[in-house]
């Protein structure tokens, strides 16, 4: 019995209609890339396990898909491997490569073994998929794309104004209006825990803060206490629990908590100056928002962190994300290289112009008109209309196989119909002998008989 066809969780087939409303998504995209002056690159789907490993943290190590090496992978394990059946010793001695986890990393790779032909500030996009051994669900996949815009070799805050004016832009394209661009600075993250006299605890506090939406003040008290962080600091810290207000109302508040901390007081300077310089621009139809409680990518970003919400009202976890690291190329040799820059997640705003039936119909038209089959000389005539018609940009085809009869013809016409196409055309002895065709418009079940000039100007 044959084995029933499946394809891992995590992953998707996606459909012609489906891939036309991904291409819609990332032409507006890479349109908006191009128009900000980014320049494009790609990479391997895999790097050597070198590359990835440790970039991430231990939790991003851990959803990295390793590939096994090439032919006898076990023949060169070390005995005693097995018999401690220590998964951490024998990885490294049977996979030397592995997926791409993000973007990011493999880009700084990038910089570094390509940095005497990049003129710097380099501005690059890539849009590509990635991989991740997470658990699926709504809007989590194992296999994703993502679309991400960097510069590197620039300190400037100014990089910074053009990824939110970037973000506002690409969204507004999208008519994905509404969206909340939040904004956090490692140096105030960095800043609270020193006040608090947790500097070596920041990981657990940033990651008990991240969670307050979740949680809760007390849930998040609850496990900053079993991470070993004291009442006393939480205490210190209990204006952060409810801090609200626009984005320099917040800051204000930020400034009395951080006023002996100087790393803090930097990253306020910061988040200032963006502020007060996207004030000064406007935005089209997102928001931008502080929230100091955004935590993401705390192993590499050093200043500046995004992450954009959807809608409100739409119920869906980020849909972008990015910030500053100061020193990414360091790890592969190339130290001082500044750099900041942001994501898209493709899938996840692809989910929410679902629900929000915001696909332009454009997006999802395909055959605009099917000539029918009568035979050999027929479907010759047919052929050079289409040729005609392919030249202007229309999309036409002709039924590969001949009407045979009249339930052929229902067929074909059903085809039609199955596939959404507007216009058949029927071209046979009649039409032929007067150098015309008639054309049915399968939506209102109307037709009439023209040219070829009048058939282009009726199908454009």
């Amino acid at each position: 019995m044959a084995q029933k066809p499946s394809i891992p969780k995590g992953t998707r087939d996606f459909s012609p209609v489906e891939v036309a409303k991904r291409a819609y998504i990332m032409n507006t995209i890479r349109t908006q890339f191009q128009r900000y002056g980014f320049q494009p690159i790609e990479t391997p789907s895999f790097e050597n396990s070198s590359t990835l490993m440790g970039k991430y943290g231990e939790e991003g190590d851990r959803l990295i898909f390793k590939i096994l090496n090439s032919g006898d992978y076990l023949g060169k394990v070390k005995d005693d491997a097995f018999a401690k059946a220590d998964s951490t010793a024998l990885t490294p001695q049977i996979s030397e490569k592995a997926l791409r986890y993000d973007l990011t990393v493999p880009f700084a790779r990038y910089v570094v073994q390509h940095q005497n032909d990049i003129e710097f500030p380099f501005k690059r996009y890539q849009m590509q998929p990635v991989w991740r051994a997470d658990r699926p669900q709504k809007g989590r996949f194992r296999e994703f794309y993502q679309c991400d815009a960097d510069v590197v070799g620039s300190d400037s805050l100014w990089q910074e104004v053009e990824f939110v004016q970037l973000y506002d832009a690409v969204f507004t394209a999208l008519k994905l209006e509404g969206v909340t661009i939040k904004m956090n600075n490692r140096k105030i993250l960095s800043g609270i825990a020193e006040v608090i006299g947790a500097s070596d605890k920041l990981i657990d506090f940033t990651v008990a803060l991240d969670k307050l939406d979740k949680i809760g003040e007390d849930g998040v008290t609850k496990e900053m206490l079993a991470k070993g962080i004291t009442q006393e600091a939480i205490n210190t810290v209990a204006p952060l629990f409810t801090l609200n207000g626009s984005f320099g109302d917040q800051l204000e508040t930020l400034q009395i908590l951080l006023a002996n901390s100087e790393t803090g007081m930097q990253g306020i300077e910061e988040l200032t100056f963006i502020n007060k310089a996207i004030e000064n621009l406007g935005l089209e139809s997102a928001k931008l928002q502080l929230d100091v409680t955004l935590a993401r990518g705390l192993n590499y970003y050093t200043g500046a962190i995004f992450e954009v919400a959807a809608p409100e009202g739409v119920d869906m976890g980020s849909i972008g994300g990015g910030g500053r690291y100061a020193d990414l190329t360091g790890i592969f040799g190339l130290p001082n290289v500044s750099g900041v820059g942001i994501s898209f997640g493709l899938d996840r705003i692809a989910l929410v112009i679902e629900e929000l039936n915001l696909f332009p119909k454009e997006t999802l038209e395909g055959t605009k008109v099917l000539f029918i089959n009568f035979g050999e000389k027929e479907a010759l005539y047919a052929m050079k209309a289409i040729k005609s018609l392919r030249a202007q940009g229309i999309v036409a085809e002709l039924y590969p196989d001949k009407v045979t009869s009249g339930k052929q013809m229902k067929k074909q016409m059903t085809h039609a119909n199955r596939r959404e196409i507007p216009f058949v055309i029927l071209a046979g002895e009649e039409e032929m002998k007067d150098n015309t065709f008639t054309v049915k418009d399968m939506v209102e079940g109307e037709q009439e008989t023209v040219t070829l000039d009048v058939l282009m100007e009726r199908l454009k």
